[in-house]
């Protein structure tokens, strides 16, 4: 027999099996598969059972780096969150990033889209898997605590809230208390001469949030007309819409904004109503951005130290149910030139 002077077909190989196979063939999540392979003592027996039946007929070898990261979550981090951009969202990550650093964690970053039900259960069940490592979950907003409310109790992770925390959840939850904060601006603008104050909010507050108590609070103590809350966006092109509505009054003289991005757009409208700031309208912001100190007027705003709130959540990732809770900056208010007392009518 004549040998043939072609080259050997190469030979093809077999697609590889995925955990998501596994779950398919079994009829489970693919968390379960997980779950099993890493002996969680979650799963009952009979799934326990059905699913290594799976594994043996199919031939399915787990990946082993995937399977170490599952058993050991703590050498991976994922932050949940809805933001990156806005500063105390950004400066959080930045916090966390921080610290997990130091400690030789890789992080990742899962961004929830939407708060439609199908990006948040995406989002849980991203972070159900093993490899995704623990979890802190920026819960900021209605969309980061609806995912904090569906994790799994399995899956390590801490929430960080605004103060009081997420009700229906029992996970441990790590804020920076800005009540008595929001209270000190309120009071500095009443004890410099102006009879009230007004709230522009931004969209994480609700009518019991920490920012609206203790300005509603304060006013309430201290006698003053409590004006119902203009709501503002996120962004200033809200607020400056807001603030619009604002400078139309000429009873308004003292404005309490959500956060600093709501106070620049709350100043653009009443420069453009020829209302000056701090003349006929005192403003106090929320965050104290980078920057807010080169304001024309420098802005007097509640100073949060949103970096160390990053740091403490991982901490208290890391040290567990058992660890102490970690000590963090007391929020405060930094007063620059953007109050005054009021022009006399």
């Amino acid at each position: 027999m004549r040998a043939s002077s072609d080259p050997p077909a190469p030979r093809r190989r077999e697609p590889s099996l995925s955990i998501r196979d596994v779950a398919a063939a079994a009829g489970v999540s693919y968390q379960t598969v997980s779950r099993v392979l890493n002996e969680s003592p979650s799963v009952s027996p009979d799934t326990r059972r059905a699913v290594l039946e799976v594994i043996g007929r199919l031939g399915y070898r787990p990946n082993r780096a995937a399977r170490a990261l599952g058993k050991g979550r703590a050498g991976a981090v994922t932050v949940v969150t809805t933001n990156t951009m806005l500063y105390g969202y950004a400066a959080t990550v930045q916090g966390i990033e921080e610290a997990a650093r130091l400690r030789g964690l890789a992080v990742g970053i899962r961004v929830v889209e939407s708060g439609g039900v199908a990006d948040v259960r995406h989002a849980v069940e991203y972070v159900s898997d093993p490899s995704a490592g623990s979890v802190i979950v920026v819960a900021f907003d209605a969309v980061g605590a609806d995912v904090l409310r569906a994790l799994p109790d399995d899956v390590p992770a801490v929430g960080v809230t605004e103060a009081g925390g997420v009700s229906g959840s029992a996970r441990t939850m790590i804020y920076l208390d800005e009540r008595q904060a929001a209270g000190a601006a309120t009071r500095h603008l009443l004890e410099l001469g102006h009879e009230t104050v007004q709230h522009v909010t931004i969209p994480s507050e609700t009518g019991t949030s920490a920012r609206q108590s203790g300005w509603r609070d304060t006013l309430v103590a201290a006698g003053a007309p409590v004006p119902e809350v203009v709501a503002g966006g996120w962004d200033p092109g809200s607020a400056y819409l807001a603030g619009r509505r604002l400078a139309e009054d000429p009873r308004v003289t003292a404005i309490l904004c959500g956060n600093d991005d709501t106070a620049l757009g709350v100043r653009r409208a009443l420069h453009e109503a020829g209302r000056d700031v701090p003349g006929d309208v005192s403003i106090v912001g929320f965050d104290d951005v980078p920057g807010a100190a080169y304001w024309t007027p420098a802005l007097t705003t509640v100073r949060m130290d949103f970096v160390a709130l990053g740091h403490a959540s991982l901490a208290a990732l890391v040290a567990g149910e058992s660890g102490p809770e970690p000590a963090l900056p007391a929020p405060h208010l930094v007063v620059r030139e953007s109050t005054a007392v009021p022009r006399a009518r």
